[in-house]
């Protein structure tokens, strides 16, 4: 089989690592649950590619993602549920219906009528999804008004996004200034914790807990986003203790040989180079 720039012989290629017998036995083994991990490991590939303006990855990363697509698809084909074709389908068919303003009628196309339009037409889906799972009898989970946020997504997103839709029925501060409040609050309470004699675990991680959520929130009102910043910092902090990795090499020693003291003094040197660092 010879590579190809068209999508049907990438699905040909699942197809033949899922053919039992003459497949591959590493993928003949998979299924939905055991691939979704996979999934979300290429998505957030792809994100690093971009973070870091890596042209070259970000296509070979995108490759990476679209290969869950269709090995997604080709395994609910194999149980006869739905085939490639369906997904391409269905996602072709939402787009239109969510942009009328852009493939509807002249009407549809004038200015003012986009305003508003997306959450409409999305809560015309989500009846209609509601009504097909009651028609084939399926238990309907979604039943209070933050399930719409999936559970699965890395937990300062998911704080992040349940913050926003609790906001949009005024469940929200009014400024950054009462959140900071909140913050020092829930910090006086993790201490408290803390210095408790008889330390429970679990209520110094929901005190610590409790101090993420209102960051999370605090980055909100400030309008910014919680995942970039703090990735911003581990990328600091990476290259910083690098600083100091170099440092012990430039002494002729190692990081377990070196103190604390030593550490922190190479830690504020690399500081120094770039003030908008610190």
């Amino acid at each position: 089989m010879t590579p190809s720039r068209e999508i049907n012989r990438l699905i040909e290629i699942m197809a033949a690592l899922r053919t039992p017998v003459t497949g591959c036995p590493w993928d003949l083994e998979q299924d939905f649950g055991t691939i979704a991990p996979y999934t979300l490991e290429e998505a957030y590939e792809v994100a690093e590619a971009i973070r870091l303006n890596d042209m070259e990855n970000l296509r070979e990363e995108l490759g990476d993602l679209l290969l869950q697509v269709v090995y997604h698809a080709r395994m609910a084909e194999e149980d006869q549920q739905f085939d490639f074709a369906d997904v391409v389908e269905g996602i072709t068919k939402k787009m239109i219906r969510r942009h009328p303003h852009v493939f509807g009628d002249d009407k549809a196309r004038s200015a003012g009528m986009a305003k508003g339009m997306w959450e409409k037409i999305k809560a015309e889906e989500k009846a209609e999804h509601k009504a097909r799972r009651e028609a084939l009898g399926l238990e309907e989970t979604k039943k209070a008004y933050l399930d719409d946020v999936p559970a699965v997504f890395p937990a300062l997103v998911e704080a992040d996004k349940l913050q926003r839709r609790a906001s949009k029925v005024g469940f929200d501060w009014g400024a950054a200034g009462p959140v900071l409040d909140k913050i020092r609050e829930e910090i006086g309470e993790l201490d408290d914790e803390i210095s408790a004699g008889d330390v429970d675990k679990s209520k110094i991680e929901g005190e610590l807990g409790d101090v993420l959520f209102a960051v999370a929130n605090l980055a909100r009102h400030l309008e910014i986003d919680p995942e970039s910043a703090l990735k911003r910092t581990n990328d600091k902090f990476r290259k910083r203790f690098a600083a100091i990795e170099t440092h012990a090499e430039q002494t002729a020693t190692t990081l377990d040989a070196m103190t604390l003291d030593e550490m922190e003094a190479a830690w504020q040197a690399a500081k120094r180079p770039s003030s908008s660092d610190a």
